[in-house]
C-alpha cells in the first residue's frame, strides 16, 4: 500500500499507552496486554446460493481478497500479531491510521470514515466461561465493498457464533442483502452480548443488597467495590456507542445502504436501553454502600441493645449481691434458715420481672 513501508510498525510488545507517545501517525504497536496464542484468519464467502468457509495461513489477494460475485468476510482472532495487520492491511489497502487504532485496545468506540472503508471501534462484553465475572475485549469492524472484516482481541469466546450460524442455515436477509448488512449483523450480535453481562452483573447487586442487609462482612465489601468498577467500566464502553450509532444513522455515504440504515436504528435502540439498565445499575451499586454501612449500624446497634439490656439486668442483682455481701455482724437476714434461697429467688424474680417489661416494651 502507498505509504505503508514509511511507517514504523513494532511487533507484538504489549506496549502500554504511555511507552506509545511521541511515537510517529501511523506508527503500528500493539497496545494491550501481552498474548501467547497464536492468531487464526478465517475467511466466509457467500452469496445467496453459495457458502465457502476457510481458515487461512497465507495472506494473499488470491486466499482472503474479494471476488466476484460474493460477499467476503475476513473474521481475524488475535490482533497481537503487527505482521498479520500489516499484511491484511496491505491486501485490501488500509489506512496507516486505521491499523494503528485496532491496533490499540485502548481506543473508546468510534466510527471514522476513509476513501475506501468504513471503520468502526467498538467494546463487546460478556460472561466468562464460569460465569462469576464479565471479559471485555475491543473489537473492530472494516466495511468495503463487498467486503467486511473483522478483528477480536482473542480466540477464546466466538461473539460471531450467532451470525456463522445465520449464514450456515441461508434463511433470512443476511445470505440475501450485501456486505453492509453484515456489517450490521456483526454489529447487532457485539451489542446484544452486553444483555448478558449486564444481567449478570444485576444478578450479583441482588444477591449483594440481600447481604448487605443480612450479614455484612468484609468480603461483601471487596465485593461491592468490585462490581463498583465493574460498572463503571462498562459504563465507559457503553456510552460512546450511542454517539457512534448515531452517526451511523447520519451517514449519508455510499457504505450504507438505505434499507441497512433501518436496521442500525434497532441497534441504536437496543444502545440506549442498554444505558438504562446500565445506570440503574449504576445507582444500585453507589448506594450498596450506604445498605451496608446501614446495615452494619443496625447490626451494631442491636449487639449494643443486648449488652445495654444484659447490664441493666445485672445491675439489681449486683446491688443485692452487694448488700448481702457486706461483712457486718448483725444483720438479721444472716441468721435466718431460709435467707440463701429467699435471697436468690427475689433475685431471680427481678431479673424475670425486667425481662417482662422489656418484652411489654418492644425491646427484645
Amino acid at each position: 500500500m502507498p505509504g505503508l513501508a514509511d511507517n514504523t510498525h513494532m511487533a507484538n510488545s504489549g506496549f502500554s499507552r504511555s511507552q506509545k507517545a511521541g511515537l510517529p501517525p501511523g506508527t503500528l504497536v500493539y497496545v494491550g496486554e501481552p498474548r501467547s496464542s497464536a492468531p487464526t484468519v478465517r475467511v466466509t464467502r457467500f452469496n445467496e446460493q453459495t457458502l465457502q468457509v476457510e481458515d487461512v495461513t497465507d495472506l494473499t489477494s488470491e486466499s482472503i481478497g474479494p471476488k466476484d460475485g460474493s460477499i467476503t468476510w475476513v473474521d481475524v482472532d488475535g490482533i497481537h500479531s503487527v505482521e498479520l495487520v500489516e499484511k491484511i492491511g496491505q491486501v485490501f489497502g488500509l489506512h496507516p491510521l486505521l491499523m494503528e487504532d485496532l491496533l490499540n485496545t485502548s481506543k473508546r468506540p468510534k466510527c471514522e470514515h476513509y476513501d475506501e472503508h468504513l471503520f468502526i471501534l467498538l467494546k463487546s462484553a460478556h460472561p466468562a466461561a464460569h460465569k462469576r465475572k464479565i471479559v471485555t475485549e475491543q473489537v473492530s469492524i472494516i466495511l468495503a465493498r463487498d467486503v467486511v472484516i473483522s478483528f477480536q482481541e482473542e480466540n477464546s469466546y466466538d461473539i460471531f457464533a450467532p451470525v456463522r450460524e445465520r449464514l450456515r442455515a441461508g434463511k433470512g436477509r443476511l445470505r440475501k442483502f450485501g456486505a453492509d448488512y453484515l456489517a450490521y449483523a456483526l454489529l447487532d450480535s457485539i451489542v446484544d452480548s452486553y444483555f448478558g453481562g449486564l444481567e449478570l452483573v444485576g444478578e450479583t447487586l441482588g444477591r449483594l443488597e440481600h447481604e448487605a442487609i443480612s450479614h455484612p462482612n468484609e468480603k461483601t465489601l471487596r465485593e461491592m467495590y468490585r462490581i463498583k468498577r465493574l460498572t463503571m467500566n462498562l459504563r465507559r464502553a457503553v456510552w460512546p456507542l450511542r454517539e457512534m450509532m448515531s452517526g451511523l444513522l447520519r451517514d449519508e455515504s455510499r457504505f450504507l445502504s438505505p434499507q441497512t440504515l433501518i436496521f442500525i436504528r434497532d441497534v441504536y435502540d437496543h444502545v440506549v436501553e442498554l444505558i438504562d439498565i446500565l445506570e440503574a445499575d449504576r445507582d444500585m451499586a453507589a448506594g450498596l454502600m450506604e445498605i451496608y454501612l446501614s446495615g452494619l449500624s443496625n447490626r451494631m446497634n442491636s449487639v449494643m441493645m443486648m449488652l445495654a439490656m444484659v447490664s441493666t439486668i445485672f445491675m439489681p442483682l449486683s446491688f443485692i449481691a452487694g448488700v448481702y455481701g457486706m461483712n457486718f455482724k448483725y444483720m438479721p437476714e444472716l441468721e435466718a434458715q431460709l435467707g440463701y434461697p429467699l435471697v436468690l429467688l427475689t433475685m431471680f424474680g427481678v431479673a424475670m420481672g425486667m425481662l417482662f417489661v422489656f418484652r411489654r416494651k418492644g425491646w427484645l
